[in-house]
């Protein structure tokens, strides 16, 4: 039995065919990662409600049904990954099926060095955000000099004024023609004929970006980013908000019960975090990683023009974001303070593995590939949320209700209050 979860789903008759990966990742964004197919996975139903309320502007109500079975972290196969991309508004999603481990598979399980599919983000693109001028019906797009000099094959600048006519494939691998011309005071790149017919028929307006690639077949690419914007009215045809959480949390509280498959379908674009990462991520950084109060450290974000920066800031608190409903859960489990003032946009809690701790400390050589010696790590709530073996985080006093330091080594590590963090040799 299967069942189909998420925000994107698709829609009757919607293509088939393999997107462009190239182009799909460079939608998508520099800093995603798709699991690869075959492996072992973590999935966080707290962070695909996230996608559903970022989706829909709108938070999780408080009476949307508990599932105390389902645990917050949930150990899966990775049977099938497929990119696509919506035919009406070409948005870039990425659809999963999973399938919970059994205890009997958790306990056989292998943990591969593999990360996951990185970013297959091309080497010779320019991406450019839209101004008003660009999206004008009477005007043309502006492009900068270098990323034309770059990007687009050269103008012969011996005629007057130099102009070439460029074919781009879309997402959905439509060609489009544009005027390539180098022209005006002072001399600019400009796209004329042919810009206005593909910013009316993707409905583009300023604020969303444009992509070109020019890659290894020497041909080009055109993809587009639409800039958020809060959906005031759903249509009649989409599920509430409510709803999709019931669904997306029944699916997964009955495919943890019965180790059957489920579908998702995550949105680079809308979900704040990526909800479905590799298990060997996920062990890396919270069994080989020690995190405290007060530590340093930086992360990765995308800017625009799709380039990436990091940003430093400080650790302030280790705890539960939702202690009620998701107890023990590590999804955003690290409360932070951003260094700049600028950085309003930057969320205020963070996953251990999103982030990169600035002060090291000497660990026990990789384990990878790792046979797990039980059904899951001790101080892990396993599988089927059995709260004995659930005490996951290091407490600075005991009986303290703030967490102080959180000390994840290896398989063979101890709990229990302590005025520091615990180091015991994996047995």
């Amino acid at each position: 039995m299967s069942t189909s979860v998420g925000t994107l789903d698709p829609r009757p008759g919607e293509e088939k065919k393999c997107l462009n990966s190239e182009l799909w990742h460079a939608c998508a964004g520099p800093l995603v990662c798709l699991p690869t197919l075959g492996t072992r996975v973590v999935y966080f139903p707290q962070g695909h409600s996230e996608q559903v309320a970022a989706s829909t502007n709108k938070e999780v109500e408080g009476h949307i049904p508990n599932y105390p079975n389902l645990p917050p972290q949930l150990i899966c196969q990775l049977h099938d990954v497929t990119m696509h991309a919506d035919v009406e508004t070409d948005e870039v999603y990425a659809q999963m099926t999973l399938q919970p481990l059994n205890p009997q598979e958790q306990n056989d399980a292998y943990l591969p060095a593999e990360m996951g599919i990185m970013s297959k983000q091309p080497t010779n693109y320019f991406c450019k955000t839209l101004t008003a001028s660009d999206t004008s019906t009477h005007g043309g797009f502006s492009v900068p000099r270098r990323a034309a000099e770059r990007v687009f094959p050269p103008l012969d600048f011996s005629q007057q004024p130099p102009a070439q006519e460029l074919i781009a494939r879309d997402i959905h691998d439509i060609e489009w023609k544009f005027r390539h011309i180098f022209r005006g005071q002072p001399k600019r790149h400009l796209l004329t004929t042919g810009w206005s017919v593909f910013v009316s028929a993707k409905r583009l307006v300023a604020g969303d970006s444009v992509l070109f690639i020019w890659n290894e077949k020497n041909q080009l690419l055109l993809g587009i980013r639409r800039a958020s914007r809060p959906q005031t009215v759903m249509p009649s045809s989409v599920l509430s908000s409510d709803s999709m959480h019931i669904g997306l949390l029944a699916a997964a509280a009955h495919a943890a019960a019965t180790n059957s498959r489920f579908t998702i379908f995550y949105n680079p674009r809308a979900s704040p975090s990526e909800f479905v990462i590799p298990l060997s991520k996920y062990v890396k950084a919270v069994f080989h990683t020690r995190i405290s109060v007060g530590m340093r450290f930086r992360m990765l974000f995308e800017t625009e023009e799709s380039s990436v920066r990091r940003y430093m800031g400080t650790i302030t608190e280790i705890s539960d974001m939702d202690p009620i409903r998701w107890p023990n859960s590590h999804w955003r489990s690290v409360k932070v303070g951003w260094d700049e003032s600028t950085a309003g946009e930057r969320p205020p809690r963070v996953s251990l593995w999103e982030i990169e701790p600035l002060t090291t400390f000497p660990m026990y050589p990789s384990l990878f590939p790792l046979r797990l010696k039980h059904p899951w790590y001790p101080g892990v709530p396993g599988l089927h949320g059995d709260d004995s073996n659930a005490l996951m985080w290091l407490r600075g006093v005991a009986g303290e209700g703030n967490y102080q330091s959180l000390n994840f080594q290896s398989p063979g590590m101890a709990h229990g209050p302590t005025e520091g963090p615990i180091y015991l040799a994996g047995k």
